[in-house]
């Protein structure tokens, strides 16, 4: 008996599960409805779905939530709020009902904050919300103390993501704003005082018809600031804990809210750090046109912080102002950790 040949028609391949053949063509999604992400909570995006005909009262009438997941060919994409999405699947906006974001539309902003000084220590980027065009740094002159450091990082991150700051001061009745204010005074930075139960016609001025975020740290009145401008906004309040002077986080999420005169508003949980890990010295330095002729004749790699530093020759030749050498180098002091101490 003649022992048989094997050849390679004589094995069986199985075709496993992952056979079918990877393509980069995506979807076009042609048909995908535009929807704004007004809240985001544990992979589900809350976003408000409007009309595309009709006039602007009407499609605020004839708006609906839809409530979304990230589909998975945008892989690790993330969707913050204040983000412009395309939805497909069920956008009916009914109860239970679930439909698909495929696609973020370019932004034309993104602020960002880094964990370089909590615990995890990580440095990674955390995207707080996209398309702002207004950051508002919402501060109270006392109860608790205002923390100047933590302002001027706030603001180093204005400057990076390219938005218009403006410090919104708060319990002026315990404490007078002239001294904060001319700390900010030489950054050109606007600011408004609200009064706890007074008009807020000022700062209803500055945000109409933009969207912008408020920022501040915990019990600096900013949940009660969002009640007054959007009424039934509903946001939870707290008191300022009289041993430790801090405020307890009371909002745990981002949310974006429409305002009745126009315009929207991105109330953020109380932050009680703000890490620049990302941010460099060049960024902060093209908020100070004014100074950046001055730096051409520094050393290579100077920090603008240390003996040596051209700009101290540039201003004493009267090029520029001190107040604003004193801002930058404050700013920069900041962006590296520096201690956030409440002033005296």
């Amino acid at each position: 008996m003649k022992k048989r040949q094997y050849d390679e028609e004589d094995v069986r391949v199985r075709p496993g599960k992952g056979s079918r053949p990877r393509t980069r063509i995506r979807p076009a999604h042609e048909d995908a409805v535009e929807g704004f992400v007004v809240a985001v909570d544990r992979g589900r995006y809350t976003t408000l779905v409007q009309p595309e005909k009709g006039s602007a009262a009407r499609r605020r009438q004839g708006a609906r939530l839809v409530v979304a997941m990230k589909a998975r060919e945008l892989g690790r994409k993330g969707v913050v709020v204040g983000d412009r999405v395309a939805l497909v699947g069920d956008v009916s906006g009914r109860p239970d009902t679930l439909a698909r974001v495929v696609r973020v539309e370019p932004r034309t902003s993104m602020l960002r904050r880094s964990a370089d000084d909590t615990d995890d220590t990580d440095g990674i980027e955390r995207p707080v919300v996209a398309n702002a065009d207004q950051l508002v740094i919402v501060t109270a002159l006392a109860d608790p103390l205002p923390r100047p450091r933590m302002i001027d990082r706030i603001l180093v991150a204005a400057f990076d993501a390219e938005i218009d700051p403006l410090l919104c001061l708060t319990k002026p009745d315990l404490a007078p704003p002239d001294e904060l204010v001319a700390l900010y005074e030489p950054l050109g930075v606007p600011h408004v005082v609200v009064h706890r139960g007074g008009a807020l016609d000022e700062l209803r001025d500055h945000l109409r018809g933009r969207i912008s975020v408020l920022v501040g740290h915990s019990g600096v009145g900013k949940s009660t600031l969002v009640n007054a401008l959007v009424p039934d906004a509903n946001r939870a309040v707290s008191q300022v804990n009289a041993v430790t002077g801090r405020g307890r986080h009371t909002s745990t999420s981002a949310v974006a809210l429409e305002l009745p005169d126009g315009g929207w508003i991105i109330d953020t949980p109380g932050v009680r750090s703000f890490g620049l890990a990302h941010v460099s010295v060049e960024t902060v330095l093209a908020g100070f046109p004014d100074l950046v002729e001055g730096t051409v004749p520094c050393p290579k790699g100077c920090t603008h912080l240390s003996d040596g530093c051209a700009l101290d020759a540039w201003v004493t030749d009267g090029h520029a102002d001190p107040a604003r050498l004193e801002s930058l180098r404050r700013l920069l002091s900041s962006r590296e950790g520096a201690p956030d101490d409440p002033t005296p």
